[in-house]
């Protein structure tokens, strides 16, 4: 009879998934007969603990271990034996070998297999064999499950809100020291998250993935308004009063904007599609605020002034 098996791989009977799997990969690299060619005792000891990560790691199995309905070795409980067909030793595969030692010669009881590759893969750099050969003679009849990919590893990357509107690639630094030129997608907004297939930590199934998630920089003088950007744009007492060219600033650079004659401050312009970039690929807008800048102590333009009054009631709209 086998002993218990969270008591055979040292943990509770409480633990996770994760802790199972941690407390196997320790002990298997410390029993591997690879590294214990003389320690007999050893092997034994592994095959002991990869049975009773086989059982533990299977939801299915463990939770009929932990209802009584099977034993430590995966027999129903109350057809034990060796050779019977019930799933036990010798009929299921998990024989004994020459001197008494047991070997991996098919399944284990019958189940879905100990994934070898993904646990050894990366560890004892492909001594684990794979189909008449193995980890002490495990033959084609065990079904593994695909070995586990690397760690993926997650970056944060800062972008000016221009470059977000018109999706200027950006170069970011991996953690290997490499870099890349990264294309932002269409309806980038704050908190996009970019995978990077295969850029993160290695693995013995491949490397895992980078996920970047993107921060828009606030601007100095840009505003992002949902799919729009807005600016105030600084404008003379002239420009206002006569309308003409002015230079503007785009998320793409300046532009020579037309100020109709006679605009106030506050009027908006609109440029359009010059804003963000929405996921079908159309854009935002960019909208302009006017802003009259009067200069100060101009006695000059007082002067022209004198005697001047505007008579409008500009502020009748508010119901003062």
């Amino acid at each position: 009879m086998a002993a218990d098996p969270y008591s055979t791989l040292g943990v509770s009977r409480t633990a996770s998934e994760k802790d199972i799997k941690s407390a196997y990969r320790k002990l298997a690299k410390e029993l591997h007969p690879d590294t214990n060619k003389d320690n007999p005792k050893a092997a034994d000891r592994f095959s002991e603990v990869t049975g009773a990560y086989d059982l533990l790691s299977d939801k299915d199995k463990r939770a009929k271990f932990d209802r009584g309905e099977i034993d430590a070795e995966g027999n129903p409980m109350g057809f034990g034996g060796f050779g019977g067909g019930g799933g036990g030793f010798g009929g299921a595969g998990f024989g004994s070998g020459p001197g008494g030692q047991r070997g991996f010669s098919g399944g284990f009881g019958g189940n879905d297999g100990i994934d070898l590759e993904d646990l050894f893969g990366g560890i004892f750099g492909g001594g684990g064999q794979r189909g008449g050969g193995g980890f002490g003679g495990m033959g084609g009849g065990a079904r593994t499950r695909a070995a586990p990919r690397g760690g993926n590893v997650n970056y944060r990357l800062s972008v000016p809100l221009p470059d977000a509107a018109e999706l200027k690639p950006q170069r970011i630094t991996l953690s290997d020291g490499k870099t890349i030129d990264l294309k932002l997608p269409n309806g980038l907004e704050d908190g996009t998250q970019m995978r990077l297939a295969g850029k993160g930590e290695a693995g013995p199934g491949g490397a895992g993935d980078a996920i970047v998630t993107i921060q828009i920089q606030p601007h100095a003088f840009f505003r992002q308004d949902g799919d729009d950007l807005r600016v105030d744009l600084p404008i003379t007492l002239d420009e206002a009063l006569n309308g003409g060219k002015v230079k503007a600033p785009t998320a793409a650079g300046a532009v020579m904007l037309s100020v109709p004659a006679g605009a106030s401050s506050g009027k908006v312009l609109r440029l359009k599609g010059r804003g963000m970039t929405r996921k079908d690929g159309t854009r935002g807008d960019l909208l302009i605020s006017l802003q009259i800048v009067l200069p100060e102590g101009d006695a000059d333009l007082a002067k022209r002034l004198e005697g001047w009054k505007d008579s409008r009631d500009v502020r009748a709209k508010l119901g003062i």
